[in-house]
């Protein structure tokens, strides 16, 4: 009667967890789509409010009528030839009939032309060497940002759309085809639009690539029709529950979300549900040739699994909760993201997975056909819940390393053998080997790349900056902002011309300019007793040059004008790399420090606890190195940004410690049994496969952000994937357990562990 109410019971509670997730993927799984929505990718709303860029943005508001984001249609004669005068009378055309471009996407109730987006009218400049023309189309900043029609475009992509449709239009429908020109639509607007639509294959792209790979590998892992689909079906539910609260936060605004985090996220929860349901399948296996009751295997598998499962989310989720400290709100924000993430991919495999597993009841060992695991009477005496323990042939307690072999593991068992006859010659050869790869380090480049260098591939936008830079010199839609003193005016117009890299220095009066970085006419403006100065440097506002020569402005102006504020694009990437600098020295502390603590509770040795982290340490190090030599020798990418040395060292010190914590915890529970050093040999040799699974699994999806073509995701990708695999082949495999043993019973200090024979 009692087996009855507890088989009835736990039916019920399969039944209610299969409910409840279904639930969640109905509604999480469309508001997945709907995460660029709340989206936001301005470089410049990341930053803290007492950058000086952002105080400068504050006090320059104050002398503009609205703020503007300007779209440039740069035309340039054919093969870079005059521009004849036919092609000029239809730029002249061209800037009169843009406002009226319709807007395609915007819905019944948005607007129906770019008139209704603009600031201004447009304005056609002829360039100087007669080669070129530029026109000027500002469209209203606010609006530009705004979310409109069924698909949610931003406002400002559907104008810069339409305006590249217009001018890839015949002449006689107002457009410059067949008038002998090249034309491209740049300028800021341009530059977020194509950035947009570069994130715009995170909802689909990203996620079908993960899971395709994903897939492939738990197919050749599990060689069962069925399983791989379940472990598929985990991760997917936890990524609409993640999705799904992420989504309510940042539409409240406790939150920023930006393309970059989205697409981590998604990869992130993929990886860590399979690889936590990795490690649970693995040991209810073990669980099923031990008991003949499906029901009775998976809940002795869940109790040995949730502590290792658990203490690994833990530490992955505390490590990147660090970036809480970090100065960019982009940053900032990243950490929460993933954390919620974490605790979706933990919540799914160990309350869905479990109910999956045993869905068919005691017909459930089918799911892994054609292997399916059979149960046998229990051989020998092995740790409460040590899976194979009961059938390894490891031998009495200090039997010599050659005894361990550990039945369905002969690879591993294997590679146990062998770090236990040469474990000092092992960890001194992969301590070398690593060290000599952490030597690059120094070379890794993250000062910070340009914003042409930020995409892959050719865009509109990059191409039409270099046109301009070749035709207008002195012109630029984001000029260096300098708000001073009134008094101090001519002083800072000295320093800022006496600047290297300075191309002009323009008062902002009260006439209109003719364009940007044009002199304005009448008598300098003056707003509560300050005045401002546009500066175009002679290098694009968005590259490395213009961010060098913007600090030495800062430099000059700030000595005749200390109250002075120096800000523009140039200067917000100039703080926005400082605060990345700054982050580095803050967060890698406080990252190792809540690191090291938890291993020491979760562990209660304070060696072990040291030995993960500088192994870990060691291994990102060597990591950095090799994507120095790979980024600079093979890619050829122009540099990095700063955050990438940053992501990638919280993503793979936590991930790295995560899977020592998986060996680690299971040395220590064979330890317990047979002696420290048995006991890290039988712990390689029953968790190897699985852990080594379960790291192709996570470098394979992180793998699939290479597929969004952005600097910044592909480096990501690279530093992660090839990361993960270096602390699972080698670290994870080989170091760590050579040290182990080679320490034997001090390894465990101060524990119990430590003074065992």
């Amino acid at each position: 009667m009692l087996s009855k109410s507890r088989g009835l019971w736990s039916g019920l509670l399969i039944l209610a967890a299969l409910v409840a997730w279904l639930a969640v993927g109905a509604v999480g799984g469309p508001v997945q789509g709907r995460l660029a929505s709340v989206q936001t990718n301005d470089a410049a709303a990341f930053l803290p409010s007492d950058a000086e860029s952002t105080r400068a943005a504050a006090a320059a508001a104050g002398f503009d009528e609205g703020e503007s984001l300007p779209a440039l249609v740069v035309v340039e004669g054919e093969d870079g030839g005059e521009l004849a005068a036919a092609a000029q009378r239809a730029v002249q055309g061209l800037a009169a009939g843009l406002a009226d471009a319709p807007l395609e996407g915007t819905g019944q109730d948005g607007p129906a032309t770019v008139r209704e987006v603009l600031v201004a009218d447009p304005v056609a400049v002829p360039a100087e060497d007669g080669r070129a023309a530029l026109v000027v189309v500002p469209l209203d900043a606010d609006r530009s940002s705004q979310r409109v029609g069924p698909d949610e475009e931003r406002l400002g992509s559907l104008a810069v759309a339409a305006l590249r449709d217009l001018v890839a239009a015949p002449a006689d429908e107002g457009g410059l085809a067949g008038t002998g020109v090249d034309a491209w639509v740049t300028g800021p607007a341009g530059f977020v639009a194509d950035l947009s639509a570069a994130f715009g294959g995170i909802d689909t792209l990203l996620l079908l690539v993960a899971l395709g790979a994903v897939l492939v590998i738990l197919a050749l892992v599990y060689r069962s029709p069925v399983l791989p689909f379940l472990v598929i079906l985990t991760a997917v539910l936890a990524l609409a529950l993640a999705g799904l609260v992420v989504y309510l936060l940042a539409d409240a605004g406790v939150l920023v979300l930006n393309g970059q985090s989205q697409g981590i996220l998604s990869i992130l929860v993929v990886g860590a549900a399979v690889d936590y349901s990795l490690l649970l399948v693995a040991r209810y296996r073990e669980e099923l040739r031990r008991v003949p009751d499906p029901r009775t295997a998976v809940a002795r598998a869940w109790r040995a699994s949730v502590p290792p499962i658990a203490a690994s989310a833990a530490t992955v989720a505390a490590g990147l909760l660090c970036l809480l400290l970090s100065e960019l709100s982009s940053n900032r924000s990243l950490g929460p993201v993933a954390a919620i993430g974490i605790a979706s991919a933990l919540l799914a495999s160990l309350t869905l997975l479990p109910a999956l597993l045993v869905i068919a009841g005691r017909r459930s060992r089918a799911l892994f056909w054609p292997r399916m695991p059979r149960y046998v009477a229990p051989a020998g005496a092995g740790p409460a819940g040590a899976g194979p323990a009961g059938a390894a042939t490891a031998g009495a307690m200090g039997a010599g390393p050659e005894a361990v072999e550990v039945e369905g593991h002969r690879l591993w068992s294997h590679v146990a053998r062998t770090v236990g006859r040469r474990d000092r010659l092992v960890w001194v050869v992969c301590t070398v080997a690593l060290a000599a790869a952490a030597a690059f380090v120094p070379t890794f480049d993250a000062d910070g790349t340009s914003e042409a260098d930020v995409f892959l591939g050719q865009v509109d936008s990059v191409d039409g900056e270099r046109a301009l830079q070749r035709h207008f010199a002195g012109v630029s839609a984001q000029p260096a902002v300098v708000v001073a003193p009134e008094g101090d005016l001519d002083a800072v117009v000295a320093a800022a011309e006496g600047t290297d890299g300075v191309e002009a220095v323009t008062p902002v009066g009260e006439g209109p300019a003719a364009a940007p970085g044009a002199p304005a006419s009448g008598p300098p403006r003056v707003v509560g007793g300050t005045v401002r100065v546009d500066v175009t440097t002679a290098a694009p506002s968005d590259s490395q040059e213009a961010v060098a020569t913007v600090e030495a402005l800062r430099a000059a102006v700030h000595e005749v004008a200390p109250d002075a504020l120096v800000g523009g694009a140039a200067a917000e990437r100039l703080d926005t790399q400082l605060a990345g600098q700054r982050d580095l020295r803050v967060i890698v502390p406080a990252v190792l420090a809540v690191i090291l603590l938890i291993l020491v509770a979760l562990l209660r040795s304070v060696v072990a606890a040291v030995l993960l982290v500088a192994a870990n340490v060691l291994s990102f190090g060597a990591t950095l190195g090799v994507a120095a030599l790979v980024f600079d020798h093979v890619l050829g990418f122009p540099g990095a940004d700063p955050a990438v040395p940053l992501y990638g060292f919280c993503f793979l010190v936590a991930l790295g410690v995560d899977y020592s914590i998986f060996l680690m915890t299971r040395v220590r529970e064979e330890a317990a049994a047979v002696g420290p050093r048995p006991g890290v040999l039988r712990g390689l040799a029953v968790t190897g496969s699985v852990i080594t699974s379960a790291g192709v699994v996570l470098a394979a999806t992180f793998a699939a952000l290479g597929v969004i073509p952005l600097l910044f995701l592909a480096q990501i990708a690279f530093v992660v994937a090839f990361g993960v695999l270096l602390d699972t082949l080698v670290v994870r495999s080989l170091l760590v357990p050579a040290l182990a043993h080679d320490l034997g019973r001090a390894a465990w200090w101060p524990s119990r562990l430590s003074r065992r024979p």
